[in-house]
């Protein structure tokens, strides 16, 4: 892959020119929210140090305190050997929540959002040489921001975790040119195989005069394997533009179409360039992969053919680092471990994790169904801050391959009346067809569990331990439970009031969550805990062939990949130790059922 650079924060859209600012910054509390007003923004004294991007919260950020600090404080110096006609952008993947920046002592620019990325041209502050950057961040146990399964009271409980504050992933410096390439949006069309290609740029004025020459030209090239399949060109006349590609032209066959999927996840190099006259003055590089997602008769369709998928919830934490993963080689042996276990899939729980390991989900072929993090409370300012927040996810995210579903709800969080409220429903529904119009391809799950609106699958979350009374309440009550008439979970029905089935795909994508721990009483997982591996892979073996062989289900997601804190239903510890025989796990994952070939 061309586009691969290690540790870098943005696998979708590559330059050469930028530079990693993880390491140690000096780091304050402000409990008393006296910082901004006192003037911190151009420096503050601390004997504090911070390892970013690792939460104060965490033992990796050399400060490991689990306690509740409402306003933080960053700042270290950072050489820029400033050039002209070039612009500096100083991006943060990820800070939760309200973010403000200054450099050299000049307010810069805030955020509000925590799992998104957050930009800022900080060209106009910056000096040749040495430079300031001071970052405050304000974050709170409020209910009403996207949250995940961040804990908004004093202790852990249920399966709510220790909060995360402030910067929690890369912050990184990119070098551009005064025009240059600032977006790009990629979909495949495998029906007519082609590509569109879709780029939005900053320094471009926009030029409505049709007989105005433009000076400047968005195109590249497409190769697999290093082989040029397709060069390509358009005049640019405003800040976006779209062209379409034929990887194959009529009586062309030679090559082919390289399909994006599970077992063979095949990648074409994408290489973008911005002219002016005769000048390259931008190149990027990306990647893109050609398959298709679609829902029909009952089934999950995957480059039109069904697919079962065998998904394992995926929650993103680390013992040491919570949210942050501790390095790149950690998501990558997550990912290799999901797939010793047999899954061909994950399902990323409340939480929109690092593109890189959505870059290496890409490369290696593992399905993802991209998640928000829930907000717990339903009024206009939980409603503006979820809306925000999940439209710059959708986006930032649309050209990886590997997600091939989003889901922006699940068991009702946030909309707690979801079942018979209009204004909730009325939420879900809009997020529905915003999610669509941003993203035609991707079926969008509304409301992951239970109690849907207008979901494109309808999926089933059930912790029932016992594989036999599994199967008979799904098999005998089936025409009830898609129905909307039977609660096949304690009070939960599967559609909400004034809804029903359309004859959707259905999954069973939360089950299992089987507790295995010695360790305490104050850890937890669903149904009795097991006390050998034996007991485990029996009550495993049960439940997952009940699923299998429940003929109207196209697939199962098992709760979970590892312990989190004081969870302890993960097939492997929180320090990624396999509790059980991967091998077992995959030979009951693999089984190939009449019913589903």
């Amino acid at each position: 892959m061309k586009s691969y650079i290690k540790d870098y924060p943005r696998p979708q859209l590559v330059r050469q020119t930028w530079m990693n600012l993880n390491g140690q910054w000096d780091f304050a509390f402000d409990d008393e929210n006296i910082g901004e007003k006192s003037g911190w923004g151009k420096g503050f004294e601390t004997d504090l140090k911070i390892e970013v991007p690792f939460t104060y919260e965490t033992k990796m950020s050399g400060i490991g305190r689990e306690e509740a600090h409402e306003h933080i404080w960053y700042h270290r110096t950072v050489n820029v050997e400033k050039k002209d006609l070039k612009r500096y952008i100083l991006h943060l993947e990820g800070s939760d929540y309200e973010t403000k920046i200054w450099i050299n002592g000049a307010f810069a620019g805030n955020h509000k959002g925590a799992y998104e990325r957050a930009s800022f041209d900080i060209t106009e502050y910056l000096a040749a040489g040495e430079n300031h950057i001071v970052i405050g961040v304000t974050d709170s146990y409020s209910i009403r921001q996207p949250r995940g399964k961040q804990r908004w009271m004093k202790n852990n409980f249920g399966c709510w975790y220790v909060q995360t504050t402030g910067i929690w992933k890369t912050v990184w410096l990119e070098e551009v040119p005064e025009n240059y390439i600032k977006y790009i949006k990629v979909t495949p069309d495998l029906e007519n195989g082609s590509v569109k290609i879709s780029a939005e740029f900053e320094g471009i004025p926009c030029s409505f005069d049709e007989n105005n020459k433009s000076e400047f030209h968005f195109g590249g090239e497409i190769s697999f394997e290093d082989k040029v399949i397709k060069t390509f060109s358009t005049s640019v006349n405003s800040d976006h533009t779209q062209i379409e590609v034929k990887l194959i032209d009529n009586g062309e066959t030679e090559w082919g179409i390289h399909t994006w999927a599970p077992d063979h996840p095949d990648l074409y190099d994408l290489t973008l360039t911005l002219t002016k006259g005769i000048t390259n003055i931008d190149t990027i590089y990306s990647y893109f992969g050609m398959r298709s997602v679609a829902t029909k008769d009952g089934q999950v369709l995957l480059n039109g053919a069904p697919i079962y998928q065998r998904l394992i919830l995926d929650q993103g934490y680390w013992k040491d680092s919570h949210l942050t993963p501790p390095s790149e080689e950690a998501l990558i042996e997550d990912i290799d471990k999901i797939h010793e276990l047999g899954f061909n899939g994950l399902r990323k729980h409340m939480k929109t994790e690092d593109e890189r390991f959505l870059y290496w989900c890409d490369v290696k072929g593992m399905l993802v169904w991209s998640e928000m993090a829930a907000c717990y409370d339903f009024d206009d300012e939980a409603v503006s801050n979820f809306t925000d927040e999940w439209t710059q996810i959708v986006k930032q995210n649309y050209n990886h391959p590997c997600i091939i579903t989003w889901t922006p709800f699940n068991e009702s969080w946030g909309v707690r009346e979801i079942a018979t409220n209009r204004e909730q429903q009325h939420f879900t529904e809009g997020i529905y067809h915003l999610t669509k119009s941003m993203d035609s391809m991707r079926p969008v799950i509304v409301n992951d569990g239970w109690e849907h609106t207008v979901s494109d699958i309808l999926t089933l979350h059930e912790y029932e331990e016992d594989g036999d009374v599994f199967a008979e309440r799904y098999l005998s009550k089936k025409d009830e439970i898609l129905g909307g008439t039977f609660a096949h979970n304690k009070e939960k029905k599967a559609l909400a009031e004034g809804y029903e089935y359309k004859g959707q795909p259905v999954i069973l994508s939360e089950y299992g969550g089987i507790a295995f721990t010695t360790n305490g009483e104050e850890e937890w997982g669903y149904g009795n805990t097991v006390s050998s591996e034996e007991e485990f892979i029996a009550r495993y073996k049960k439940i997952t062939e009940a699923i299998l062989n429940m003929p109207y289900m196209v697939g199962f997601c098992y709760t979970q990949v590892s312990d989190v804190q004081q969870e302890v239903n993960g097939l492997m510890t929180i320090d990624r130790k396999f509790k059980v025989d991967p091998e077992k796990i995959r030979a009951i994952n693999e089984q190939v059922n009449a019913l589903h070939k």
